[in-house]
C-alpha cells in the first residue's frame, strides 16, 4: 500500500502511517493548513527581516526557509500562536548566527607579510615651493592671459564657461591660454618641474 504524498500547497496530503487512522491525518492536515496560512500571511514581513540579516537576497530566502522549517517542526509545541513572529525571528537569528560561526576562514602563515608597496609621500615643503614658484610665474602673465589661466586651471571652468565669464569667444580663450602655457613652460623658475 502506498502512502499519499503532498501534491500541492493548497491540498496537503501529509504522509501518515495507516495505523494512525483518519484522526491523525486530519490533525496533520490541520497543522499544515494553519502553518501554511501563517506563512502566506506573514511571509513578506519575515522575508524583509531575513533580508536585513544577509546581504544577498538568495541567502535571505534560504535563511527564511530554514527558519520556517524549524518552526513547522515545533508547530505543536508553540503554545501561544500570537507570538509566532517572535519565534520565527529568533529562529532566523539563531540560524544566521550558526551560519557565520561555521564560516570557513582561510588563513595562511607566511614568512613575509604581504604589505602593499608604499609610495613615499611628497615633501610638503617641496610642494609649497613648487606652488609658490607656479603662482609667481602666473602673476608675470599679462592680465587677460592670467585671468584665463586662473579661470581654466585654478577655478576648473571649461573653455566655454571661461569665455562666457570674460565675454569673449571660445577661440579667444583657446589661443590666449595656449600662449600663456607656452610662457609658463619657458619660465626659468619652473625649470626643475620639467
Amino acid at each position: 500500500m502506498t502512502t499519499p504524498v503532498c501534491t500541492s500547497a493548497s491540498k496537503a496530503a501529509v504522509p501518515v502511517p495507516p495505523s494512525y487512522g483518519a484522526d491523525a491525518r486530519y490533525a496533520t492536515y490541520a497543522r499544515y493548513s494553519s502553518f501554511s496560512s501563517y506563512v502566506r500571511a506573514r511571509g513578506p514581513v519575515l522575508l524583509r527581516t531575513a533580508r536585513s540579516l544577509t546581504a544577498n537576497p538568495s541567502d535571505a530566502e534560504d535563511l527564511l526557509q530554514t527558519a520556517l522549517t524549524k518552526t513547522y517542526v515545533a508547530w505543536e509545541r508553540i503554545e501561544d500562536h500570537r507570538a509566532l513572529d517572535g519565534y520565527v525571528r529568533r529562529a532566523l537569528l539563531n540560524t544566521r548566527t550558526s551560519q557565520w560561526r561555521k564560516r570557513k576562514v582561510d588563513e595562511f602563515a607566511c614568512e613575509e607579510l604581504p604589505e602593499p608597496e608604499t609610495v613615499p609621500a611628497p615633501d610638503p615643503a617641496e610642494q609649497q615651493v613648487l606652488h609658490d614658484a607656479m603662482w609667481r610665474a602666473v602673476m608675470k602673465l599679462p592680465d587677460r592671459q592670467r585671468a584665463m589661466v586662473v579661470l581654466r586651471y585654478y577655478e576648473d571652468l571649461s573653455e566655454a564657461q571661461t569665455a562666457e565669464v570674460l565675454g569673449v569667444s571660445v577661440g579667444t580663450v583657446k589661443s590666449a591660454v595656449s600662449r600663456a602655457l607656452g610662457k609658463l613652460r619657458e619660465d626659468p623658475e619652473l625649470a626643475p618641474v620639467r
